[in-house]
């Protein structure tokens, strides 16, 4: 007998659950992908993402992952040997660091661990270092999905601004984006790149990649980009065809028309921001009554570099793997792995887990995971403090 028989709860950083609305939006038949209703729906969605990333620039939809985003973000602008500075402190930063060196880009890395935020002053000193001005760009991850970490975009603009560099300022928002507050033309951001399946609640699929003038200087400038990534004819297209390099990815951009309706008409940006917030600090909550006794403890450790979007956890080696089996066996409950927390083959890799909060998720799914996830502690005799629900509770109870 199991009582995970019921509709399962896929609470992963990604996919994240997608609402019943945006599926049913796809179901209909394929349209006229050369002009007409779509091609609106097309002008309308870009004028929204806008509104999500807060920018009053350009937007480029492509066909791909947010690894696809990646790549566009770096052909564009930058040509083969350009000096790029990368500051990690997770998988994805590194992810993005070795997809630039693929591409022929000189890649330096500052890594800054995977237990704490990107230090501001380490890329002054970097930025200080480079005195002839020869990087190009530095790229860092808002929201690590892998360590949970929250970077202050922002602060690093003031650097860059302190010091005059000219370099542009790139950063991955495909974990944090619709969850997390995010300022692209305020805090100065020349490229932002993210992805359909997490805080926009659509399927995998689409890739973003959002740009200044200042980047579209430098693409200018580059040289030559493959025809595929270009996002020049992508933002100002001759005719609509043009907009994805060929055929549109129609039912992709019907749910991304209805996520964005929820998520920009219904409840607003800013009230997303407030929810999502709200939920972490429910499941923080949580883990702070847990970790009084045993093993089980959050990685970030201070409050304001926590995402709002994902929670990376331990409970000790092999509790992590052994409570994520045992939720997805027994309570119907599917948690994240502790994706590049330790090499693989590593034994302390199962000490690890992570819990996505993203999207379309509110305090009944949370409540809902973390009661999971008590009951699979008390099962296995993993060591915990008393009072977790009680404590998430009690900061929902004040929303």
């Amino acid at each position: 007998m199991s009582l995970a028989h019921g509709r399962h709860y896929l609470a992963i950083p990604g996919p994240s659950v997608i609402p019943d609305r945006v599926l049913a939006a796809m179901h209909r038949p394929a349209p006229d992908i050369y002009s007409g209703a779509l091609a609106e729906m097309v002008r309308g969605v870009l004028r929204d993402l806008g509104t999500v990333a807060r920018t009053r620039h350009q937007a480029a939809i492509y066909i791909a992952n947010g690894h696809g985003a990646w790549e566009a973000a770096l052909a564009n602008p930058l040509a083969r040997g350009d000096r790029v500075l990368v500051l990690a402190n997770g998988l994805f930063g590194h992810g993005w660091a070795e997809m630039g060196r693929r591409l022929g880009l000189a890649v330096e890395v500052i890594d800054c661990g995977k237990r704490n935020a990107v230090d501001p002053a380490r890329l002054a000193r970097a930025l200080a270092e480079d005195a002839h001005r020869e990087l190009r760009a530095v790229l860092v991850v808002h929201v690590d999905t892998s360590t949970g970490v929250r970077n202050d975009i922002r602060a690093l603009r003031d650097v860059l601004d302190a010091s005059g560099h000219p370099a542009l300022l790139m950063v991955d928002c495909i974990a944090s984006l619709g969850c997390e507050r995010f300022e692209m033309d305020d805090w100065g951001v020349d490229v932002m790149v993210a992805a359909s399946q997490k805080g926009l609640m659509t399927p995998p699929g689409l890739g973003f990649v959002f740009f200044n003038e200042r980047a579209a200087d430098a693409r200018d400038a580059a040289g030559d980009v493959s025809a595929y990534w270009d996002w020049k004819p992508r933002v100002a297209p001759e005719d609509f065809y043009q907009y994805f390099a060929g055929t549109a990815p129609t039912h992709h951009l019907f749910a991304l028309r209805e996520a964005l309706d929820m998520l920009v008409h219904e409840e607003g940006i800013e009230n997303a921001w407030i929810r999502h917030e709200k939920l972490a600090r429910a499941i923080w909550a949580a883990f702070d009554a847990w970790g009084a006794c045993g093993e089980i403890a959050l990685n970030i450790g201070e409050e304001t570099r926590r995402s709002h979007a994902v929670t990376a956890a331990q409970a000790g080696t092999p509790n992590g793997t052994a409570l994520r089996d045992w939720l997805t066996r027994r309570a119907g409950v599917t948690l994240g792995i502790g994706l590049g927390m330790a090499p693989p083959g590593d034994p302390a890799w199962h000490g690890f887990f992570r819990i996505g909060h993203m999207g379309h998720v509110n305090a009944h799914m949370v409540m809902g995971v973390l009661g999971s996830i008590e009951a699979g502690l008390q099962a296995l005799g993993v060591a915990h403090g008393e009072g977790a629900l009680e404590a998430a509770a009690r900061v929902i109870a004040t929303a």
